[in-house]
């Protein structure tokens, strides 16, 4: 059976649910699983992204722990280019260098293998959400330690009330979000 092709732009923000008070009272909670079920705007999410690190001239993709490792291994997969998985501190086997930030609820570790990057390499950053930028700049901080070059940060959500997309952009890293939500 072959899928009827798409002529009009998927609405994306009706695959996204919203999780009121979780992880914590106050927080609402943009779940992304639901856009990953619906096979066409999962596509066109990843097609979307991909876009993006290719006009950026991404060499490398590389994914935050965890939501960023399923789209980012797709946009990487879509490139036909490498990529790198962004992990909580540890869970990876071999040496790694770290970085701490702060989450609009709690702070964690970020940590890459010390030999991800080349130095020069162009990276492009991918997650499911922007909030406060917190882990995006940690991320972005790794890569520059590795003397790799960030050329892009994607996102499928940004939270502009919490101002962690300007917070990139002052970081000079481009960014690219395919849909907003009002507050936080």
């Amino acid at each position: 059976m072959t899928e009827t092709p798409v002529t009009e732009p998927l609405d994306l923000k009706a695959h996204i649910r919203t999780i009121p008070d979780f992880p914590k009272p106050g927080i609402l909670f943009r779940d992304v699983t639901t856009l990953f079920q619906h096979g066409g705007a999962f596509a066109a999410a990843v097609d979307r992204m991909a876009a993006f690190a290719k006009a950026q001239g991404a060499e490398v993709i590389a994914g935050f722990d965890a939501r960023g490792f399923i789209l980012g291994g797709a946009v990487a997969r879509s490139l036909q280019v490498g990529f790198v998985p962004l992990r909580k501190k540890g869970k990876l086997p071999h040496a790694v260098i770290g970085e701490a930030y702060t989450l609009e609820y709690g702070e964690e570790t970020l940590e890459a293998h010390a030999d991800s990057f080349s130095a020069g390499q162009r990276v492009l950053l991918v997650d499911d959400l922007i909030a406060t930028g917190g882990t995006a700049l940690a991320g972005i901080s790794l890569a520059r330690r590795l003397e790799a070059e960030v050329v892009g940060f994607a996102a499928v959500i940004d939270l502009p009330d919490l101002g962690g997309a300007d917070r990139i952009r002052a970081a000079g890293v481009t960014v690219a979000a395919l849909i907003a939500f009002e507050g936080h």
